[in-house]
């Protein structure tokens, strides 16, 4: 069982021959480590016997990398009164997620785009493909990507650090690089709707077979609400389930292949929208449940609401990308999604509109 010290036993450790400090409400007895310290003894003993909690994750006074805190790990003997070993090991995560996080809003931070992407006319450098392959060591622009995943190797977090730093291309990229396969990757954005409204028609009309009217209504609008759920839950848990991917290629792959290269390759015109394959795929199980948990009348209605949303939800997708927007509502959906790509990619995932952003404290408020 752990030991359990006071504040005061542990602040009488302040010397370079007995040196502890506290760290996410455990204590670390660093002596042995205090003449290693990369950066010399005497920051050490500046906060001997003192909770190093905050400086640790201030990388305005002395940044830490991620093997740093690695490093903590064999000098823990024990947790401060009080508090469980379990929750300072939370706490402690928490704080490797928080830096972890710092440093990809960073590596946005480096680029152009970051201080250009609130202005109307943006429009973001080409990449020089040779000079980026070089320096970043991830995929090669020239030659189709999808294959590239068979071949090469990357860390979770080097493929997660290049796949959201946006790259472009005055031509679309080759995806998979077959003949037969290429175009089923690309979609114009006027598919969705030519493909999708009259499914939307089909189902208002079934449910209004149902002689009431207003009931369909109310059901469809309902459906609308809850794609504006499903937009953000899809878009937050499953197109982002970056730091819960397995860390394997195939993992990479099918994060790429998702939403991956439309991070990495973010004004690809051709592939702003869902292709209508994928979108079935997706789509099958949420129409299967509405069915089974709704009866008929309803679940006719809100699978037309919802697919009305979808199709709002791609159209406005395209628009914010490619387009000058109205002023009203576009125009700031258009400043809001940008800075999801060029400020900061875990938050922000709201497309239509904030309100589950709000909701779910991920919106982003300076930009």
């Amino acid at each position: 069982m752990s030991k359990v010290f006071t504040l005061e036993e542990v602040e009488k450790h302040n010397t370079l021959d007995s040196l502890w400090v506290i760290f996410n409400d455990r204590v670390y007895d660093v002596t042995e480590f205090a003449q290693d310290h990369p950066g010399g003894d005497d920051i050490i003993v500046e906060f001997a016997g003192k909770d190093i909690t905050a400086v640790m994750y201030d990388k305005n006074y002395h940044e830490h990398s991620e093997s740093a805190y690695d490093m903590l790990e064999p000098y823990v003997i024990g947790t401060v009164e009080g508090v469980e070993i379990n929750q300072g090991a939370a706490r402690h995560m928490e704080g490797i997620r928080a830096s972890l996080h710092r440093r990809r809003v960073n590596l946005l931070q480096s680029e152009e785009e970051f201080n250009t992407f609130t202005k109307e006319d943006f429009k973001p450098n080409e990449t020089d493909v040779a000079h980026d392959k070089k320096v970043h060591q991830f995929l090669d622009l020239n030659k189709p990507l999808v294959p590239q995943f068979f071949k090469l190797k990357f860390t979770r977090e080097h493929y997660l650090e290049q796949v959201h730093k946006p790259r472009y291309l005055n031509r679309p990229a080759d995806f998979f690089g077959h003949p037969l396969l290429e175009p089923l990757s690309k979609t114009v954005w006027w598919v969705v709707p030519l493909i999708w409204l009259p499914y939307v028609g089909y189902n208002f009309y079934k449910s209004l077979q149902y002689g009431n009217p207003l009931a369909t209504t109310l059901y469809f609008f309902l459906g609308i609400f809850i794609w504006t759920f499903l937009e953000y839950a899809l878009h937050r848990f499953l197109f982002h389930y970056d730091d819960r991917m397995p860390q394997h290629q195939m993992m990479y792959l099918l994060h790429f292949v998702l939403h991956g290269f439309h991070h990495y390759l973010p004004m690809d015109r051709l592939r702003l929208v869902v292709p209508p394959t994928l979108f079935v795929i997706l789509a099958y199980p949420w129409i299967t449940a509405a069915h089974l948990l709704f009866p008929k009348l309803m679940a006719f209605g809100v699978v037309a609401g919802g697919m009305f949303g979808y199709v709002c939800y791609d159209m406005t997708h395209y628009y914010v990308h490619h387009a000058k927007p109205f002023k009203i509502h576009f125009a700031e959906m258009k400043r809001y999604h940008l800075a999801h790509h060029y400020k900061d990619f875990e938050a922000g995932y709201g497309i239509t509109s904030k309100f589950w952003d709000y909701v779910f404290k991920t919106a982003i408020t300076n930009y």
